[in-house]
């Protein structure tokens, strides 16, 4: 009778995989608990096979996976209690355990979920303390950059051309705890919230509201056990968990950003944008001028801004619509602005006004500089067109985005600046990047029979192709 609960528990589980899945998630145990597999799979002996922690931490996991985050999958293998063994928790994995611990993770509600990521959390019963929460929550932020790095699925990012990820992952994973709620509704911050002890019914509905927690586990597990990683996903959360880096390429830049204030801002982009991010400015490579900043963002699509004040702030927004130098303001409610460093956070549209983007220069009779929300004068964001001075005026908070003061002083001095288009680069651009001498082969002629070279030759930036800058 025992047996046949067991084995009901077990096919409920892995009827939630299609046939590919079931084999490929069957040929990582037969590896990882040290058997071919040549049986097949399907007769009873196959499930007797269990597997050891050492097992999981040898060539399998080492280099894929950081070390804690190895033990803390384990744990929560070991946590699930399998029908009918009553000798207590054994430090063999079973197969049941594994199929069970993969269909509840990567396929399960947040309910599934919850007691296995309170294993992970803290090998003991009972509520856990926020300190434990926040170091597991780190640790999968680390392991999530660590394995995309590993198996190379950072789509052109490289932690070289990256601000240093360790500062990111603390950051990202203050935020994602910042969502942590206690049964009546408060949400204890800072030394207070890593005392505080939460119950599994808080954790789940945290993991049910932050979809990162399971985007993560899911990454951490496809890509750092490798199994259903080359099966095309049902769902899309990890396809665009990183979008595509295009124009750094033998730049020899490192980007404002870092690996997982990337991840946490390109989720705020809306869905149809979130696959690519390519540099349309950087004041390190094109100079430190209001004119070329405009010359290279303006008609381009939606862009994130980035700036650097001088005490090492980083902040910006994202702008729903090309950029257009004019005296109106322009965007949309899509728009929002950010902070990267010291926190990570993102500012969504209050519904107060309408001043989501604006820019402007040469103008005798208004300001002339690129703003984001607030008014003039008092901008959420604020670069002014003598380039090199901003301000992010929002006491207490920005009209527009109900952001705090994004910059370290009221008035700021700016040490460098990025702008990135976001999505496909809109078809007007691509066709507007032709010369008319392009265009008219036979004007080109014309000026080559006269002895004239092309003046504006030497001024164009170079078509970047749409190869992938892997």
């Amino acid at each position: 009778k025992m047996g046949n609960a067991e084995s009901n528990a077990y096919h409920n589980h892995l009827s939630r995989f299609l046939p590919e899945e079931q084999t490929d998630i069957d040929g990582v145990f037969d590896t990882l608990s040290g058997s071919s597999g040549s049986a097949g799979g399907k007769n009873a002996k196959a499930t007797k096979k269990t597997m050891t922690l050492a097992a999981l931490q040898a060539a399998h996991t080492r280099e894929a996976l950081p070390e804690q985050m190895t033990v803390r999958l384990y744990n929560g293998m070991k946590s699930i209690d399998l029908p009918g063994k009553s000798s207590g928790p054994s430090e063999q994995i079973a197969k049941e355990q594994f199929v069970i611990f993969m269909s509840d993770l990567l396929k399960g509600n947040a309910d599934e979920k919850i007691t296995i990521i309170m294993r992970m959390i803290s090998k003991t019963e009972g509520p856990v303390k926020g300190k434990q929460i926040q170091e597991f929550t780190e640790d999968l932020i680390m392991s999530v950059v660590h394995v995309l790095n590993y198996r190379k699925e950072l789509k052109g990012w490289t932690l070289e051309n990256t601000r240093d990820s360790a500062s990111g992952v603390k950051a990202l994973a203050s935020q994602l705890l910042s969502e942590l709620k206690l049964a009546d509704g408060t949400r204890p911050v800072g030394p207070q919230l890593l005392e505080t002890s939460f119950n599994p019914s808080v954790i789940e509905d945290w993991v049910y509201r932050v979809p990162q927690v399971s985007v993560f586990l899911s990454v951490v597990i496809r890509q750092g056990l490798h199994v259903l990683h080359s099966i095309p996903d049902q769902t899309n959360d990890i396809l665009n968990l990183v979008p595509r880096c295009k124009g750094m390429k033998g730049r020899g830049l490192v980007s404002l950003f870092d690996i997982p204030s990337i991840i946490y801002i390109n989720s705020h982009l809306p869905a149809e944008l979130q696959h690519k991010w390519q540099l349309l400015f950087s004041s390190r490579l094109h100079g430190e001028s209001f004119s070329q900043l405009c010359g290279h963002i303006v008609n381009k699509g939606p862009c994130v801004v980035i700036l650097k004040d001088l005490d090492g702030f980083l902040f910006g927004g994202f702008a729903s619509h090309s950029w257009e130098v004019k005296p109106q303001f322009q965007g949309d409610n899509r728009c929002f602005l950010f902070s990267v460093f010291p926190s990570l956070a993102v500012y969504t549209y209050t519904g107060y006004n309408d001043h989501f983007m604006y820019l402007n220069n040469g103008q005798q009779t208004m300001p002339n500089g690129l703003g984001m929300g607030g008014q003039h004068g008092y901008f959420g964001l604020w670069i002014d067109s003598d380039y090199g001075k901003g301000h992010s005026k929002a006491k207490p908070r920005c009209t527009t985005y109900n952001s705090p003061q994004l910059s370290a002083k009221e008035d700021f001095t700016l040490d460098a600046m990025e702008v990135w288009a976001v999505g496909d680069v809109p078809e007007s651009v691509t066709k507007a990047k032709k010369s008319i001498l392009d265009v008219d082969p036979e004007a080109q002629a014309l000026l080559e029979m006269a002895g004239k070279s092309r003046q504006s030759e030497g001024l164009r930036e170079p078509i970047e192709e749409d190869e992938d800058d892997e």
